[in-house]
């Protein structure tokens, strides 16, 4: 008997290597910046960290799933998105290293190493956050991810943006979780359980207005940390405040996060789907759609217009959210993996050009103008990220726009269909304009530029290997919707 039990917690040590390593990386490099600061040393070690949290997938996938405890379920679901989470956050980890300045990292005032501890914590939280099946483990995951990103946001300290972007975000990030705790009280007043599966249970019997309400309430407090109208105030004002690489976590790890939780949220608990909270849904969905689109237009700042442009891309995955049957978990699974590469690549591109202690990133779309002379392969990677998000065939955001349209097709959602081929041609537009901006004779005027090695650095290399990635992706998606397929959710019989 003995023995079965050294077995047992030797599996359930397995099911959790990735969140363990992640979170053995942060010790270790806040152990090694207290010793000595060295920025070289910090960001290697953070890169071999998450390596190893990502390689630790594997033996995690042999068993699953498995219920870890009450509150994480390791399924090949939560391994799916532990990846995603990982691989942004890796790759937000050498845009970093680019941004304060490489192995030189000389100009950047401040310390430079405490940003790379806040991206582990919170990476550890996305993790946390993708494997949850139970209320408390919802909340903690939640907390772990947001509060390190304040001080990701505020980051450059020198710069009144930033500070400011910080305390907005921070205000966003308390009136959610506020929603979300209410939320949840309302469904344990009801349900006397915070099991996912077991709430979904005692309320598939009768659903009474206060679970109505609770759902409701959790609801908003989720469509705030994913920036959904009308929800979104402070968006774009966080994304511009932001320094590039953090914006570029921001809008990838800890949102593919928040959507993994709440698709999962949605499949498990019949309760949360149907009735007036899919009507709530789908008036959220267009609105995103509609106003991410329309105010993305008018925006003449890059990082702007990426705020704005994310809010429509979470109206677009709600639709598969709310058809929620038959290719829905597909389709929300390809849709964020090629999303996350996109806009890493955006950003990525804003974090090369910028330079955090000559003042603000280069996140103005004139100081774009004329690019292509200058940088052409560059221009050419923002090229790529810019029609992969416009969704033009042949690039990964094709694949993943027409998954979420086939499982809007499936479930019959023609209004909001509708809203996303109108949002997806406002789209088309602003990104278009970006793309000629780069292509355009420029003034001589004092600019950004990338540094002209930029192809050899590890933040540069990074970039090249995501546009190819998002094209390869573009042509052949075979290999991601076989992963995906794999990813599907099953629900553990109790």
């Amino acid at each position: 008997m003995e023995h079965h039990a050294v077995e047992f917690t030797l599996q359930h040590l397995i099911a959790l290597l990735p969140l363990l390593v992640t979170s053995l990386t942060a010790v270790v490099v806040m152990l090694a910046i207290a010793a000595k600061r060295n920025h070289a040393l910090t960001f290697i070690l953070s890169v071999v960290g998450l390596n190893l949290a990502l390689l630790s997938l594997l033996p995690a996938l042999e068993v699953a799933p498995l219920e870890v405890t009450p509150l994480l379920l390791i399924d090949n679901f939560a391994c799916y998105y532990m990846a995603l989470v990982l691989a942004a956050s890796l790759a937000c980890i050498t845009l970093i290293h680019a941004y304060l300045g490489g192995a030189s990292g000389k100009g950047y005032p401040g310390n430079r190493e405490e940003l790379y501890l806040l991206v582990l914590l919170s990476a550890a939280g996305g993790l946390v956050l993708v494997s949850a099946q139970h209320l408390a483990g919802l909340f903690i995951g939640l907390e772990l991810l947001s509060v390190p990103t304040y001080g990701m946001i505020a980051y450059a300290f020198f710069n009144k943006r930033s500070l400011e972007a910080g305390i907005k975000y921070m205000v966003l990030s308390a009136a959610g979780s506020a929603f979300l705790l209410f939320g949840m009280a309302l469904l344990y007043a009801e349900s006397g359980n915070l099991a996912f599966a077991d709430i979904g249970v005692s309320l598939a019997r009768e659903s009474s207005q206060l679970v109505q309400i609770g759902i409701g309430m959790m609801l908003i407090g989720l469509a705030f940390k994913l920036s959904l109208v009308p929800f979104h105030l402070w968006t774009p004002d966080v994304y511009e405040g932001a320094p590039a690489p953090v914006a570029a976590f921001l809008a990838t790890a800890s949102k593919v996060a928040v959507f993994a939780v709440l698709l999962r949220l949605y499949q498990i608990s019949p309760a949360m789907s149907g009735g007036w909270l899919n009507e709530l849904l789908t008036l959220i969905a267009i609105a995103s759609i509609l106003f991410g689109n329309l105010l993305a237009l008018l925006q003449n700042n890059l990082k702007r217009l990426l705020g704005y442009s994310s809010i429509a891309h979470f109206g677009y995955l709600l639709v598969a959210l709310i058809a929620s049957k038959g290719l829905a978990v597909e389709a929300v699974g390809v849709y964020l993996a090629t999303y996350v590469l996109t806009s890493l690549g955006a950003f990525g591109v804003i974090t090369l050009m910028s330079t955090p202690y000559s003042g603000r990133d280069a996140d103005a779309l004139y100081e774009y103008r004329g690019l292509f002379w200058r940088r052409p392969y560059l221009t050419a990677v923002l090229t790529v990220m810019m029609l992969s998000l416009a969704g033009i065939p042949l690039t990964a955001g094709f694949i993943g726009k027409f998954y979420v349209i086939a499982a809007g097709v499936e479930a019959q959602l023609w209004w909001l269909l509708g809203a996303m081929v109108l949002g997806s041609a406002i789209g088309v537009f602003y990104y278009l304009r970006v793309m000629v901006t780069l292509f355009m004779r420029e003034p001589n005027l004092h600019r950004h530029d990338a540094p002209f090695d930029w192809g050899q650095r590890a933040g540069g290399i990074m970039l090249l290997v995501v546009a190819l990635l998002a094209f390869i992706i573009g042509v052949y998606p075979q290999p991601l919707l076989e992963l995906v397929q794999h990813a599907g959710l099953v629900a553990l019989a109790r």
